[in-house]
Formats: structure tokens, C-alpha cells, sequence
């Protein structure tokens, strides 16, 4: 039997799994024209590879109890539900930087530590929700310049062996031996890192948007490459840059993120931060968006974002995280990447499972770079659940 959607102007034909024989059909009214074919066909996939209720009955639903069913972050119940954090504190890793850090979950239960995006991003509480509070104690930091981390935006002693260091002091600091690692985008570089550097402290690693902070992985998304998909979100980005300084993005920017007169730091940060959110999800997420309007949010994103790709993520080759992946090759791992991740283009992804076959790896089909993407949440907690278990029965 084969499966078919078909679309007119009001209605939509959501077909049944090959158990059931009647398609069920969702209605739009008439007088409501604001969903195109695209979103309604959007909107139907999505359905679909959620496995809804819309499958079960001849209910008629109407698009906006759909969307609001299908596309709201707070109903995807692949996420556990939110938790507080039951400590936290700062930690002082250096003479001049201080981190943020807090722990939720079970205090007594396998540590698992969570790293950020950016370099610069921050932590979120919505990061907790990845975890199984009643098996991990999830620990959250932010990394130097970042979130609530002191110095805010800080680049001086500011390199990913410095984030290394911190790590391994955080976890002396709380007393865990050996935990799991979990980070996405930049995360994933910095989990890899980490990892490779002591891959002794490490019970497992998830990672997702894979980002090995190669040359043709920065000059795809700043030198114009991703341009090619979002050329509307791209033009506000180029056009602050004089046309003169246009050979390189990234030094052009590098000089106005460490200008002199904080609205030219300010501008270049909101300009820089708005490209990177409006193209991280598959269909536009206005709340990310709306991130590069928070000038000390942009300030930090931008300005240590940027200071590690000027300096090449600090790596002595640019094959250097695939070069030791022999280091770490007998970790249990998970790898999650979207299909159309335009910030992370799978091309990394793809080239780390070819160095690295025995990691578990998952391409999400319908899937940008957030990790907020449904498809890519619910494959990220399957990865922790997955990983649940080989601890628990190497634990025996």
C-alpha cells in the first residue's frame, strides 16, 4: 500500500500507517488563508513523524490546533518536564575568569555534563530537559565570557585548551570521576576535544550538529556559502561590511567586535548573532531570532565566537579532532545531525562517521541545526536513554 498526501485549498489528507486503511481529513476554513501549501504540507510531515493522535480518529482538526499541537516546543514530549537546579555556584578557574555552574536531577545519580554552543552561547534551562532527572545529575556550566560567567564577553585567556582545563576543575570541584558528555555545534567540537584530552574521565558522549571547526566549515557559513539558502538573511549580514573588506567576513568582523567604540561592537554583534539564529531551524523560529536583539547576549555570541574561528578553534592542524579520534574510539557514542543543518552542514558529520563507523550515528531527515527542532530533541533523548543503559550494565 502505498502512502499519498493530497492537498486542495481546504482540505489536507493525512494518510493512516499501513495497519489502517482510511485517510483522515484536516480542515482548514475557508476563511483563513494564512497557512500556504508549503506550511500545510509542513505541518503534515511533521504530524507524521510524530506518530499523533490524528492517526487514530476521524476527528477534524483544525491547522492551528495542528501547529500548535506539532510545532510548540512546550508540548514535544520527547523532552522530560522542567526541573530547578538544587545547587549552584561560580567557580574561579583563573585570575581573571570566573564560571557559572549548577547541578538538577538526582544528586546521586550518574553525572552527565552538558556543553554549550557558540563558543559564546550560554546555558538555557530548556538544556536540563534532554536528561532522565531521576538517573543523571545533570551538570550545567557557562563557559569563560559567556551566560553568567565573569568576565562577560571576555577574550583574554580565552582558548578551548583554557575550556578544557575548566572542565576538568569543575568536575574535580563537584567530585565526579567520570561522567558523560553531551554538546551540539560548538559543543560537539568541545566534547571531542575534552574527550580526546581525557578520555579516561569520559562514561559516554552525545553529539549532535557536528562542528569540527575546519576552514571549509567556517568559510561555508561566513564567507558565503549558506548565502545560497538564505540570501535574504544573508545580504543584512554582508551589507555592514564595506565592500573593500569583503575577501574575509571573519577578519572584518574580528576588527569591529573588538573596536574601540562599544555601538560598533554592538552593531556587528546583533548583525553576526541575526544570521547565525535565522538559519538554525528548518522553518523559521521567531523567539531565536528574536536573540540577536539582546545586545550583551549578541555581544558575548559574537565576539567569542568569532575570536575562536580568527583563531581556528586554537587547534595545531585543521584536521586535528579527526586526527585523534583513535584516542576516543571505544566510548560509546551517539551522533545526531539534521539532514538540512545549514549552520553545521553534514558534511562534518559525515566525514566523523567515516573516521569513526563504530559510533552510533543518526541523520534526522527533517531536521535543521537546533537542537530545539523537534526530530532532533526526540533523537537526543533517545541518545541518553540508549546510554542509560550501557552504563548501567557496565556499572554491574
Amino acid at each position: 500500500m502505498s502512502l499519498r498526501i493530497a492537498i486542495s485549498p481546504n482540505t489536507i489528507l493525512l494518510p493512516l500507517p499501513l495497519t489502517h486503511h482510511t485517510p483522515i481529513s484536516i480542515h482548514s476554513p475557508t476563511n483563513k488563508s494564512s497557512k500556504t501549501p508549503a506550511e500545510k504540507r509542513n505541518l503534515v510531515l511533521r504530524c507524521q513523524r510524530q506518530n499523533l493522535e490524528y492517526y487514530t480518529s476521524n476527528q477534524q482538526v483544525s491547522l492551528e490546533t495542528m501547529e500548535k499541537q506539532v510545532l510548540s516546543p512546550e508540548i514535544n514530549r520527547s523532552l522530560y518536564a522542567d526541573i530547578e537546579p538544587y545547587n549552584s555556584g561560580l567557580l574561579k578557574v583563573s585570575d581573571i575568569h570566573t564560571i557559572y555552574y549548577e547541578q538538577s536531577g538526582n544528586p546521586a545519580g550518574h553525572p552527565v555534563v552538558f556543553l554549550h554552543g557558540g563558543p559564546g552561547g550560554g546555558t538555557s534551562p530548556s538544556n536540563r530537559k534532554f536528561f532522565d532527572p531521576n538517573f543523571y545529575r545533570i551538570i550545567l556550566f557557562d563557559q569563560r565570557g559567556a551566560g553568567k560567567s565573569t568576565p562577560h564577553a571576555c577574550l583574554e585567556e580565552n582558548t578551548t585548551w583554557d575550556l578544557i582545563k575548566d572542565i576538568e576543575k569543575l568536575r574535580e570541584h563537584l567530585k565526579v570521576p567520570e561522567w558523560l558528555v553531551f554538546g551540539g555545534s560548538w559543543g560537539s567540537t568541545l566534547a571531542l576535544a575534552y574527550s580526546e584530552s581525557h578520555p579516561d574521565k569520559v562514561t559516554g558522549l552525545v553529539l549532535r550538529g557536528i562542528f569540527l571547526l575546519r576552514k571549509k566549515e567556517i568559510d561555508w557559513f561566513y564567507e558565503g556559502g549558506a548565502a545560497a539558502i538564505f540570501p535574504d538573511a544573508w545580504e543584512p549580514f554582508r551589507d555592514l561590511i564595506p565592500e573593500s573588506e569583503r575577501g574575509c567576513f571573519v577578519d572584518a568582523y574580528h576588527k569591529r567586535l573588538n573596536s574601540s567604540d562599544k555601538q560598533t561592537q554592538y552593531a556587528a554583534a546583533r548583525a553576526w548573532t541575526k544570521w547565525e539564529m535565522m538559519t538554525a531551524h528548518l522553518l523559521p523560529n521567531e523567539a531565536n531570532i528574536q536573540r540577536g536583539d539582546d545586545d550583551e547576549f549578541c555581544l558575548a555570541f559574537a565576539r567569542i565566537e568569532n575570536h575562536y574561528f580568527v583563531n581556528k578553534g586554537f587547534f595545531p592542524t585543521d584536521s586535528f579532532l579527526l586526527d585523534n579520534v583513535e584516542k576516543i574510539k571505544h566510548i560509546n557514542t551517539v551522533i545526531v545531525q539534521g539532514r538540512y543543518d545549514v549552520c553545521c552542514p553534514m558534511m562534518s558529520a559525515w566525514d566523523l562517521h567515516k573516521a569513526w563507523p563504530e559510533a552510533d550515528f543518526r541523520v534526522v531527515p527533517d531536521a535543521g541545526h537546533s537542537a530545539n527542532e523537534p526530530g532532533i530533541s526526540e533523537e537526543l533523548v533517545a541518545a541518553t536513554e540508549k546510554l542509560k543503559y550501557t552504563i548501567k550494565d557496565s556499572s554491574h
